[in-house]
């Protein structure tokens, strides 16, 4: 008997305590508390996974440089003739000329008058007429067909109409852009004001607003950075139009310019006009989203 109580005390103190089997090594512990790393470049690469403000420009930068380096490699390295495509130092140059010898800059403000005269006159008569088709579906239903059946009319086949009502002056170009605006304008603040939540219409009758209230207090408010986003999309259609209104009857603009060199075969001066129109609408555009951010910084909450 003292001999098998000797053997199990001595078997009970070579098992480890409880407290020791159910505590792990400290290596084993951190090892199973430590995240499991993902790759940096899966991170970059998986779908809609968003990127830094400063990722986003530098991005955005590369296209340029890239682009700027394959044109200057395809002119400069004679692989296309230059008088196709001029390199970028000659681009440089002929628009440092159109500048200090042929008034470039009165050319840039009348265009720049021209695409914000048409673009605003169209959107004065225009928002108030999406606003109404979204708001009434009698008004939508009665103008709707005749604004779809003119959004897919070229801004370019009024021209010589608009030539013989108007004649070659500045209301002739004006009106091209404001017909290329126009109709793109009502048709999309009409489904912006018309996708209006029906909840907050119905809480609205509710609460005991009337009909005026309801577009004045519900609709026009919600709606507002929807229709303040479609004018800066159809501000950008808006310098496609006055190109067009330039090529016939004018005697200054940039699209002017373009036709002037065209004659002449001078590709650097007709690639400098394109770059300035570029870089005059992505400005524009900027100043846009500035704005909107500013007045309507509650949408993003």
């Amino acid at each position: 008997m003292q001999a098998s109580s000797s053997k199990n005390v001595a078997q009970m103190q070579q098992m480890p305590s409880a407290a020791a089997v159910a505590a792990p090594a400290p290596q084993q512990a951190a090892k199973a508390a430590a995240p499991v790393a993902t790759p940096a470049r899966r991170r970059a690469l998986a779908p809609l996974e968003p990127i830094g403000t400063r990722a986003r420009v530098l991005l955005g930068l590369a296209f340029f440089v890239v682009f700027v380096l394959v044109w200057a490699i395809a002119t400069l390295g004679g692989f296309v003739p230059p008088t196709f495509l001029a390199s970028p130092p000659t681009m440089v140059k002929e628009g440092w000329l159109l500048f200090t010898e042929y008034g470039f800059i009165g050319d840039i403000g009348m265009t720049v008058w021209r695409v914000f005269g048409g673009f605003l006159l169209a959107a004065v008569f225009a928002v108030p007429l999406g606003i109404a088709m979204g708001t009434w579906k009698a008004v939508e239903a009665f103008f709707e067909p005749f604004v779809s059946f003119c959004r897919y009319l070229p801004a370019s086949a009024f021209i010589p109409l608009l030539i013989l009502w108007a004649g070659l002056g500045e209301m002739q170009k004006l009106l091209v852009i404001f017909i290329g605006s126009f109709f793109q304008i009502v048709l999309m603040v009409a489904v912006t004001v018309g996708g209006a939540r029906r909840d907050l219409v119905e809480a609205a009758y509710t609460l005991g607003a009337s009909s005026r209230g309801i577009v004045a207090r519900v609709l026009i408010p919600g709606a507002a950075p929807g229709i303040a986003e479609t004018l800066r999309l159809v501000l950008g259609w808006a310098w496609t139009y006055v190109i067009v209104a330039e090529l016939i009857g004018s005697s200054s603009g940039i699209g002017h310019m373009i036709t002037d060199s065209q004659a002449l075969l001078n590709t650097g001066q007709i690639i400098f006009g394109i770059i300035v129109i570029g870089v005059i609408g992505l400005l524009s555009d900027f100043a846009f989203k500035a704005i909107n951010r500013r007045l309507f910084a509650w949408a993003s909450l």
